[in-house]
């Protein structure tokens, strides 16, 4: 049996395997590298003998990160978006053995330190992307077992999005729109009272809109699959209904909207920018202030706000809404929830009327909290 050597303060294990190729390992403490060492060439004996499965290919992350973009990634809606993630995964994790459980620990945390500049969320995207790629290693036997990559907390959804917030602003703004022609009203119309995404618009035909039944079946987005990649069911609201139904007669074909060609909105079309600024111009809608810039009062997306939060002001179950927006889990629905009238309406009575509430006069002095308190 070898012995370990000392190596620059720590120690250096070297042993053969069971195909002759040689392998090595530094440690910290000499005691560990002894029994590394022996446990390496315990492991070589057994599958020797036949007692242990075949060790696993030496691969490096660069090896699971070129099979995966080859056999993997292709077909995904996010594609383009994952090469650009995979090209600074590659140049940081790139030559690092699969295997190396303890240097994965180290690698994650200096990616997320160099990182720092990026957004919290941008970051996670990186590392979600990161476990994927290595969870195929892991089918393929390249991997014995997940490193532990822990993502930076990301805060929940918040309440400060941009919509239409009321039924008058509503009006002006689709009053405005007919002045753009008819599809910009209808995309528009369909836009507030749908939920439905700029890319799921696009993407829409009419075969996917059941006029009789009332719904609409979401399943397309610029040419590929929705976000979700599973297609949901929207209903189609009063307030919609006549307008699709004429805009069916006034626009036959395979798209429900079209760009002048006759061929499908792409994320660049005017429609979803400049005709959207021009009707909010004409609607009288003021820029107003976010993040200390001057912005419009909402965006395409902004509508989609508008669906949802205008379904629960109304009310509106947000379980259902959930379901029509298409959102993964609640949590992302629930930043509607403090917009439902009666959010709170079981719990005013919570503590009764008590004291304070009998007593105290209508000025609530401390003098008279005190004498209530004794």
């Amino acid at each position: 049996m070898g012995s370990p050597i000392a190596h620059y303060g720590r120690w250096r294990i070297r042993w053969t395997d069971e195909n002759g190729a040689r392998h090595s390992e530094v440690l910290t403490h000499k005691r560990d590298a002894e029994f590394k060492l022996r446990q390496h060439e315990l492991e070589v004996e057994e599958r020797r003998r036949g007692l242990r499965p075949p060790a696993m290919e030496r691969k490096t992350f660069a090896d699971a990160a070129d099979y995966w973009e080859r056999e993997r990634s292709p077909g995904k809606r996010s594609f383009k978006d994952d090469v650009s993630m995979l090209k600074q995964l590659r140049l940081h994790f790139g030559n690092l053995q699969l295997n190396d459980g303890e240097a994965w620990v180290v690698a994650v945390d200096r990616y997320k330190a160099s990182k720092a500049s990026l957004s919290p969320k941008t970051v996670a995207n990186h590392l979600t992307l990161l476990g994927s790629i290595l969870r195929v290693a892991e089918e393929m036997r390249w991997l014995e077992r997940l490193p532990k990559i822990r993502k930076p907390r990301i805060k929940a959804a918040g309440t400060d999005f941009s919509y239409l917030r009321t039924e008058d602003e509503i009006r002006r703004f689709l009053q405005a729109a007919r002045h753009e022609g008819e599809q910009a009203f209808v995309l528009f119309a369909a836009a507030i009272f749908t939920g439905m995404r700029a890319g799921e618009l696009a993407g829409l035909q009419w075969v996917d809109v059941d006029l009789e039944q009332r719904l609409i079946i979401v399943q397309r987005s610029f040419g590929g699959p929705t976000k979700s990649d599973e297609p949901r069911p929207v209903p189609i609201v009063d307030a919609l209904l006549p307008t699709l139904r004429s805009w069916r007669l006034q626009h036959p074909g395979k798209l429900v909207f079209t760009n002048r060609d006759g061929r499908m909105l792409q994320p660049s079309s005017r429609l979803f920018q400049e005709v959207l600024h021009r009707v909010l111009d004409r609607a009288g809608f003021p820029r107003v202030e976010r993040g200390g810039k001057a912005r419009r009062y909402v965006h395409f997306h902004s509508l989609r706000h508008t669906f949802a939060s205008h379904w629960a002001m109304r009310g509106g179950d947000l379980f259902k809404l959930q379901k029509v927006l298409g959102h993964a889990n609640i949590t992302m629905t629930n930043r509607y929830a403090h917009l439902q009238p009666a959010a709170f309406a079981e719990d005013y009575g919570r503590f009764g009327t008590g004291a304070l509430g009998r007593d105290v006069a209508a000025d609530g002095s401390a003098a008279q909290v005190r004498s209530i308190s004794r």
